[in-house]
Parts: C-alpha cells; sequence; structure tokens
C-alpha cells in the first residue's frame, strides 16, 4: 500500500516526539510518527540522569556550562552548535513543563538540581533517578491527545526513498539527492508498504546494541544512521561511542545492563575496588566526578590490572534514607539481586551507551539529503564533539527538534509528493534454518564489536573487525536478497553497517582524542589525562 504524509517522523523517543507536537501545533498537514515498537520503548526511557540546563543563574551561566561542554568534548565540539543548545535549553525546559512533564522541586518551588561529571555547578534537572522514564510518559500522553498526530507502532523503517529507487544513479558525490519517505515493514500483513512524504525526520536514537553489552535497549541497532548512509548520506565522528562507566554488573542482563546513573557519584558515590581501595586518584585530580571516557578507562584499565569483571560503587557513607528518596529506582534492581546500596557497595563496570556521532546536520537538524532532517542521538549535532557531557543529550533532542520543526514549517509548501516511486520487491523466502544465521550473525557482530572496538583501540584489533566485519557483510547482503524484508534481517543489516562505520572512522583517526583511544598514537594535545 502507498500512504501519504505532510510530516514522516521515523523513531518515537524524545526526539521524534517533540518534534511531532512542535509541527502540529502548525495545522500544516498530516503527521506519521512511524515506531519500531511501542512508544515506551525508547532510549529515553532508560535515561536515568536528567537534563542539563541553566536555571540557577545566581551561580551558574551559559559560559559555564559552554566550556564545560567543550572540555567535555575535547575541544572537538562545533561551538556554535554548543552555544544554540545551551542558551536555548531554558525555554525548551519550560515546553517539558507545559507539556506535562515534571521535575523535582525543592520546597520553596525552585528545581531541585543534580550536578553531575565534568559539570561545574549544579544544573541538572531530574525526575527522581528515571528522568528519562518521567519525560517519555509526558510527552505520549500529550501526542496521544494530539489528534493531528497518527502513531504506527510496531512498524519497522527499511530505507528511506530516494532517486535512486527511481533508477537514478546516486553516489557519494550527486550534489542533489532528496527524501521522498520510507518503506516501512507492516507487522500485520508482513508486506513493506510505501510511505510518501514532503518532509521526513530520523529519529531513531542508539546504536548501543552493536556491542555484546549495552546499556541500550535490544532495539537500539543503528537504524537511522545505517539507512542514510547507505542512500549516500554523510555521516560524522562515528568513532566517538561513548561507554558508560558505571553500568550495574549482573552477569545475563546485558541487552540492556542496568544503569547506575552519572548523578549518583554526583551525589557523593566512590568508585573503589572490591577491597575497598579508591583508585581515581591514579587518573584525574577530578576523582569519581572526572568526565565519562577517562572514568570508563580508569575502570577498565584496573580490572585488567587486578583480573576483575567488576569494581565498586560505594555510598554506604550517606544518609540511607537520603540514598532511598534520591535513587528510589537503583536502589530496588539492587535490592531484587540481593545488595543493599546503603550498606554494601554496587558492583558496576562499562557498557556501551551513547554515540556522540551519526548523521551529520547543521543548526536545523538538515542533513546533506534534502527533505531529510535528523535529530536526537542518530544525528550529529556538533554538540558533543569527542565525547558528550553527561545529561546534555535530552536537551539537545529537545532544543533540535524546535530548530528543525520551525525550518521544516518555514519550507514545507515548496515540496511535493513524488508519486514516481515504485512498491517494494518482496519476493523471497525465510526459512527457520535462515533465522539461526541471522541470529548467530547477531551475536557475532556484538563479540567483534565487543573485542576489537572497545574502550581501548588498536591498528590490530581494528584491522581484524574491519574483516571480520566486511564477511559477515558479504553474507548478509546475499542472504537479504533472497528471502522477504523481516525486522531481524533489517537490524542486522544496520548493525553491521554502524559497526563498519564506528570501525572505519576509529581507524582513520590517528590520535588518541575525546572517547576514541588507541595504543598506537599519541595523546591529542588538548588530552588532560
Amino acid at each position: 500500500m502507498t500512504y501519504k504524509y505532510d510530516f514522516l517522523i521515523i523513531g518515537s523517543g524524545v526526539a521524534g516526539m517533540s518534534y511531532a507536537l512542535k509541527v502540529a501545533r502548525a495545522n500544516k498537514g498530516r503527521i506519521c510518527l512511524v515506531c519500531k515498537t511501542t512508544l515506551e520503548e525508547a532510549n529515553t526511557n532508560f535515561a536515568q540522569g536528567g537534563v542539563a540546563s541553566v536555571t540557577n543563574v545566581i551561580v551558574d551561566d551559559f559560559e559555564k556550562h559552554i566550556e564545560d561542554t567543550m572540555i567535555a568534548g575535547d575541544f572537538i565540539s562545533d561551538r556554535a552548535a554548543v552555544e544554540q543548545v545551551v542558551r536555548m535549553a531554558p525555554s525548551q525546559i519550560k515546553e517539558l513543563v507545559n507539556w506535562g512533564v515534571n521535575f523535582d522541586r525543592k520546597e520553596d518551588g525552585e528545581f531541585d538540581l543534580h550536578r553531575e561529571g565534568g559539570h561545574s555547578e549544579f544544573r541538572i534537572l531530574h525526575h527522581a533517578d528515571d528522568t528519562g522514564a518521567e519525560i517519555q510518559r509526558g510527552l505520549i500522553e500529550a501526542v496521544r491527545r494530539n489528534p493531528n498526530i497518527e502513531v504506527k507502532e510496531n512498524h519497522f523503517a527499511v530505507e528511506i526513498i530516494t532517486q535512486h529507487h527511481l533508477g537514478i544513479e546516486v553516489t557519494r558525490r550527486t550534489p542533489d539527492i532528496e527524501c521522498y519517505g520510507a518503506y516501512v515493514l507492516n507487522p500485520d500483513t508482513h508486506k513493506v508498504d510505501t510511505y510518501l512524504s514532503k518532509v521526513t525526520l530520523m529519529c531513531t536514537g542508539g546504536c548501543g546494541a552493536v556491542y555484546q553489552t549495552t546499556t541500550n535497549p535490544i532495539i537500539a541497532t543503528g537504524d537511522g544512521e545505517a539507512m542514510v548512509y547507505r542512500a549516500k548520506g554523510t555521516v560524522a565522528d562515528m568513532e566517538f561511542v561513548q561507554f558508560h562507566p558505571t553500568a550495574l554488573h549482573h552477569p545475563g542482563e546485558t541487552h540492556p545492563a542496568y544503569l547506575i546513573t552519572e548523578a549518583m557519584r554526583g551525589y557523593g558515590g566512590i568508585l573503589r575496588l572490591p577491597n575497598g581501595e579508591t583508585f581515581m586518584e591514579k587518573y584525574d585530580e577530578r576523582l569519581s566526578l572526572a568526565p565519562r571516557d577517562i572514568v570508563a578507562r580508569a575502570i577498565d584499565k584496573e580490572m585488567k590490572i587486578h583480573g576483575l569483571d567488576h569494581v565498586c560503587l560505594d555510598v554506604t557513607h550517606k544518609n540511607a534514607e537520603e540514598t532511598r528518596r534520591h535513587f528510589p529506582n537503583i536502589y530496588q534492581k539492587c535490592l531484587s539481586i540481593g545488595i543493599d546500596i546503603t550498606k554494601e557497595y554496587i558492583p558496576v563496570r562499562p557498557a556501551a551507551h551513547y554515540m556522540c556521532g551519526g548523521i551529520k546536520v547543521d543548526l536545523n537538524g538538515c542533513s546533506s539529503i534534502k527533505r531529510l532532517y535528523a535529530i536526537g542521538e542518530c544525528s550529529c549535532t556538533g554538540l558533543h564533539g569527542g565525547n558528550r557531557l553527561a545529561s546534555n543529550s535530552l536537551i539537545e533532542a529537545v532544543v533540535y527538534a524546535e530548530t528543525a520543526s520551525r525550518h521544516s514549517l518555514e519550507h514545507i509548501d515548496e515540496y511535493d509528493f513524488n508519486t514516481m516511486v515504485p512498491e517494494w520487491n518482496d519476493e523471497g523466502t525465510l526459512s527457520n534454518e535462515e533465522k539461526v544465521l541471522i541470529t548467530q550473525s547477531v551475536h557475532e557482530v556484538g563479540q567483534i564489536m565487543a573485542n576489537y572496538v572497545g574502550i581501548v583501540r588498536s591498528d590490530l584489533r581494528l584491522m581484524r573487525a574491519w574483516r571480520r566485519l566486511d564477511v559477515l557483510y558479504e553474507e548478509t547482503e546475499k542472504l537479504f536478497k533472497h528471502v522477504y524484508a523481516s525486522r531481524d534481517i533489517c537490524e542486522l543489516r544496520n548493525m553491521i553497517n554502524v559497526g563498519y562505520l564506528i570501525t572505519r572512522w576509529a581507524i582513520e583517526r590517528k590520535e588518541c582524542r575525546g572517547l576514541h583511544f588507541t595504543t598506537d598514537y599519541p595523546l591529542h594535545a588538548y588530552d588532560n589525562k
């Protein structure tokens, strides 16, 4: 079947829903929000820490937030993007509140602000220790109330549509690639439908599932980056994969590994070895509050030195009642596996967490492909540079939802539907034997990325990953041409594409910078580690 929407949104986290609500106000056409699973299951929902914004102007200001972001990003960040996000953050916080999102407040009504690693001031707005879930809840209710937004849950975008699908050769040198919509898999009919659009927004979230252990949900397979790259769009900074230093070490829980929020270290949590010894003083004067890349590498090194499978986070010196009040979900989660965090150390280890690179966009969220926008984690705005500052991602998504909505509303009348787009060729078969091959290949991708493209890299490891991924790519593309499109095979293709991009960008960066650490090249001059 063929559908027509003025605005086609692929993804349903804070980025996609914020954009949908913003364009819906203008009443400029039909809006479709395509959701891979349900609205509730998005990376946003797993974000615990909070949202960074300057709100306490007595002690904080924009320049401090800008400088903290530039330092954390190892001075690779695009300063224009940093200034845009930081300066627009307070107004977007107000919009989130207006949509029904609740942030914790003190008795006097002011926001109860946390401080996290890399921040020079208390500026993290939060809702207990499940801020992402609260934002997701508020936005879901607002989206479901809005009659102008049609939600397609459990629908999977297979490819974006460009001139390539009209029989025109498209290369990376083609100057005017245009997006006409997307091919979307319908879970009820198992057919791939054609969704034509005037404007398409890519906001598919992260790609942590390409690693063996991640804090991301299993659906975070890098679909947006892969689709845009295959369509000859520009991606950037893919080597900068952030590993959260403190995922709960609980063998068997890897997709997702339970996140122990950065805010717990801001609260006073101390990193220790299982025997109680501290170690961060060997790596950074900011100790446990150093930026994530430094802390993750420190933990990784200590685990290797001592032959450990985890280190520990200690909050036993804090007031027990206060700990339970600030971190109720973490308290209950740990209690469920036999750990009382008010009396015992929390076992933690790094896990793949956030992609700082992605689909390259400008300040309006415009990609290199006309009529295609990208915001949220799948995009590369330039804000994060070499390493994302804690709690900058959620506010980035809402700010770019604002700039992208303004720009697309200004230009949508210039576009029309391209009715020459052909239907998807859905010939093929898929046997149980082929499903086994897909499952095995997914496991292989996770192992390759974890073993060779992890926290510490080398040329030898990266080239081995490159060769292994190339074999998987050839096998999977051959299989894809002979089976009908399914979510499993499409996700595998995307994971291999994203793994390749991370590895390729890592090979090309001949220095240690931000999250990219290699044993073959020296530290960059800006590096303070």
